[in-house]
């Protein structure tokens, strides 16, 4: 295989990148890192736990609004609502014409793996300044 048609099956994947030629051969290893335009769009916690932390940091907050900040549609937010309220995990008090919601900080996470953890736990783990290193 010749290094042009290597180049080009390589591209734009974790590989490792030859330097120019030396008496010395040093090859430095490149480590992407996703970008929020990359197209690699999976995150650590589920729309369930966005929607419920957007909720807790602003109570009164209107579902499209709500829908802008996860980057998942209204109605979308609207079935994660009903089932979170259904679950036990939010609850929701009509004032005026606006919802209000009350996250009940003191039941356990759903899994398993989680379940000796609250969501107030995740809460306060989410809503911590995490220092720069």
């Amino acid at each position: 295989m010749n290094k042009s048609s290597k180049n080009k099956r390589n591209k734009g994947s974790d590989q490792v990148a030859e330097e120019p030629k030396s008496d010395t051969k040093i090859k430095a290893v490149t480590t992407a890192i996703p970008s929020e335009d990359s197209g690699n769009r999976w995150t650590f916690l589920t729309n369930h736990a966005h929607v419920l932390i957007v909720l807790h940091r602003e109570p009164a907050i209107v579902l499209r609004e709500v829908a802008l900040r996860v980057g998942i549609t209204e109605r979308a937010v609207q079935r994660i609502i009903q089932d979170l309220e259904e679950e036990g995990f939010i609850r929701r008090e009509k004032v005026g014409r606006q919802n209000h919601y009350e996250v009940l900080t003191v039941q356990p996470l759903r899994h398993p793996i989680e379940r000796h953890k609250t969501i107030g736990d995740l809460l306060q783990l989410v809503s911590e300044e995490v220092p720069e290193v």
